[in-house]
């Protein structure tokens, strides 16, 4: 373990988080760990920490003004057989890579220097996830540092009730994750598809999608964004790309191989200084919402849920958005916009959010990001973390405090 100071050379390299307007936190110190006992002789020090795995929270979680926790070291991809581990600190584009060359993937997003657990623990969007569910679904063990120096070792029969919470309650709420094995899947050969439309045709499009894309066959999955200047529909499909009511011209890349799909979907790197927030719907937008947000200037992005994501209990796991057509995002540089995008969406919402985007206007968060699980995660807290060492805005907190 290294201990890097304000004036080390490679200080300033090392804070810095995915998003420029936290760059202001500097912190203490940054403690490179390279195992879980380093982190554990961290933790004996009862500073403040917080652990980094890639960095990118949009509330800058991943950011303090105490101790950082880099684990970026730590990021070995050791499959055996379907049975993977990963170090937490892995990116996604180093996952592909790795996995792909045995033949295997796991369901997780798009974003190549995305962390695998932060991601995972907050459950785990993709675009194989319809077929496959959430990245946290693939989740079979876990190990996990302690505010108390312990170093577990959690699965469905090894501290189940910890394990159950690591899988969608956000991360660092109840310890430091080091490194998480995945049952695997083969990795797909796969067609991305695109179709764009003038911004005249957003209304229309819109709700042809809501009505179609969370109910589309699992091995499909199309995301919607509207930006100021144009719609666009575009994803990734395992069998034969059927768009059902959408017209307009697709373009096709088929046989991709998985690394070589994701890789096509990442866009050149624009500014970062982007608001956003987002809800989770259970039923359509109207057509006066769709009008209205249409006005705001903002980017909608519409992302479907359905399939995989919809075939688990939302207390079987603590992501408990298991019933749920989709998630809207509203995103723009001016947060006024954002805010006014969400207020017109917010009455036709069901009132849940994402843990892996935080909401920091949120009043009911417990609820908006944990539903009915908050208070099985509070005895989770109390067991594991009883003093609250791991804490943050909007962080769960034990029953008994």
């Amino acid at each position: 373990m290294e201990l890097i100071g304000p004036d080390h050379q490679l200080y300033d390299a090392l804070r810095r988080p995915a998003f420029s307007r936290y760059d202001e936190i500097r912190p203490a110190a940054i403690a490179r760990c390279t195992s879980a006992e380093d982190v554990a002789e961290v933790l004996d020090t009862k500073l403040q920490v917080v652990p980094r795995g890639g960095g990118h929270c949009f509330a800058g979680r991943s950011s303090t003004t105490g101790l950082l926790l880099d684990l970026s070291t730590m990021n070995a991809v050791s499959p055996d057989g379907r049975r993977v581990t990963i170090g937490a600190g892995a990116r996604l584009e180093h996952v592909y890579r790795s996995l792909h060359a045995h033949g295997l993937t796991i369901p997780a997003g798009c974003g190549p220097t995305v962390g695998i657990a932060g991601l995972t623990l907050g459950g785990g969007l993709g675009l194989i996830g319809r077929s496959y569910g959430l990245t946290c679904d693939r989740l079979i063990e876990a190990t996990v540092v302690l505010a108390d120096g312990r170093i577990l070792t959690t699965s469905s029969t090894d501290h189940p009730e910890l394990f159950w919470a690591l899988r969608g309650a956000g991360g660092g709420q109840f310890g430091v994750v080091t490194s998480l094995v995945f049952d695997a899947v083969l990795s797909p050969a796969a067609t991305r598809f695109d179709v764009v439309w003038p911004r005249s045709r957003a209304a229309d499009v819109i709700t042809a999608w809501q009505a179609w894309a969370p109910d589309a066959p699992d091995d499909l999955t199309a995301c919607l964004t509207v930006t100021p200047t144009e719609v666009r529909v575009f994803g990734a499909a395992l069998g034969a790309v059927d768009l059902g009511p959408l017209d307009g011209e697709v373009q096709l890349r088929d046989g991709l191989s998985w690394p070589d799909l994701k890789r096509s979907l990442n866009e050149p790197e624009g500014p970062d200084e982007i608001f956003s927030k987002s809800e989770f719907f259970s039923h359509d937008l109207p057509a006066e919402a769709i009008a209205d947000l249409l006005t705001t200037g903002a980017t909608l992005s519409f992302t479907p849920m359905g399939g995989a994501y919809n075939r688990v209990a939302p207390d079987a796991t603590a992501f408990p958005h298991r019933r749920e057509r989709f998630l809207l995002e509203h995103t723009s540089p001016d947060p006024a916009t954002a805010r006014s995008s969400w207020r017109i969406a917010h009455p036709h919402a069901s009132g849940r959010v994402y843990a892996n985007f935080p909401d920091p206007d949120l009043t009911d968060w417990a609820t908006a990001y944990h539903g009915e699980n908050y208070s099985r995660l509070t005895a989770v807290k109390d067991r594991y973390d009883p003093g609250n060492l791991f804490h943050f805005p909007q962080s769960i907190e034990g029953a008994t405090r």
